[in-house]
């Protein structure tokens, strides 16, 4: 498994790099923001491990870029940003886990595998289509009725599970795993700000309804979908 470590501390980059090819994995390093987004958009990378602060081009701007250009190689950041507001912010940017420093080497190898894994099991499926919506994963963009409406990473990422579980009942705390691998409630707001945003862009100056709030259960996207009289 080659994995791209972009991290400017030349002494954890040393312990990560030793340890993972301890363990029989490739490691590319780049030690700046700038050469991270060459090398990560360069080579075909399992998993980039990534850290939020660097010289050059911070690690939230180089996910964003490497995102914007399609690129979707899983990415863990470690940093010693710990706050929920840090990992928030790092997982809406496309980010897929978020480990905090000082870590355990065993931890990250563990995440690392857990990482590719998910990606080679991912079913090769392209385009998600429900009610007029059509979602292009290789393209990264959504249309209704064959004009395009542009979405945010995350609330594409949003669009992206509910339009895989169309048709079915999905929760706040499945929204909060799957689309920003939180694994408890933060107690924000998140989830409902995103969801609102996501239907006004969805439904524009129309009236269709594309996702339902199911009353203590949690959303629906609409199969379907019904336009209010």
């Amino acid at each position: 498994m080659k994995v791209l470590l972009v991290e400017d501390d030349a002494e954890t980059a040393s312990y990560i790099t030793a340890g993972l090819r301890g363990h029989g994995l490739s490691v590319e390093h780049a030690g700046d923001g700038q050469l991270g987004l060459a090398r990560a958009l360069a080579g075909e990378h399992a998993v980039i491990i990534l850290d939020r602060l660097l010289p050059g081009c911070d690690g939230l701007s180089l996910l964003k870029a490497l995102r914007a250009r399609g690129l979707k190689t899983p990415v863990l950041y470690l940093t010693a940003m710990d706050g929920l507001d840090d990992r928030v912010e790092g997982l809406e940017a496309g980010g897929d886990d978020y480990l905090v420093k000082p870590f355990f080497l065993v931890e990250l190898l563990a995440r690392l595998k857990a990482l590719a894994r998910r990606a080679a099991a991912a079913p090769v499926q392209t385009r998600l289509c429900a009610a007029d919506i059509e979602l292009d994963l290789l393209e990264r963009r959504v249309r209704r009725q064959g004009r395009e409406i542009a979405l945010l990473p995350q609330e594409f990422k949003l669009l992206e599970y509910l339009l895989r579980n169309a048709g079915s009942v999905v929760t706040r705390s499945m929204l909060l795993e799957h689309v920003w691998d939180i694994h408890f409630d933060p107690q924000t707001s998140v989830v409902e700000s995103h969801m609102s945003r996501l239907r006004a862009k969805l439904s524009g100056a129309s009236t269709t309804e594309y996702i339902r709030t199911i009353r203590g259960s949690g959303y629906l996207f609409v199969v379907r979908s019904a336009t209010s009289q």
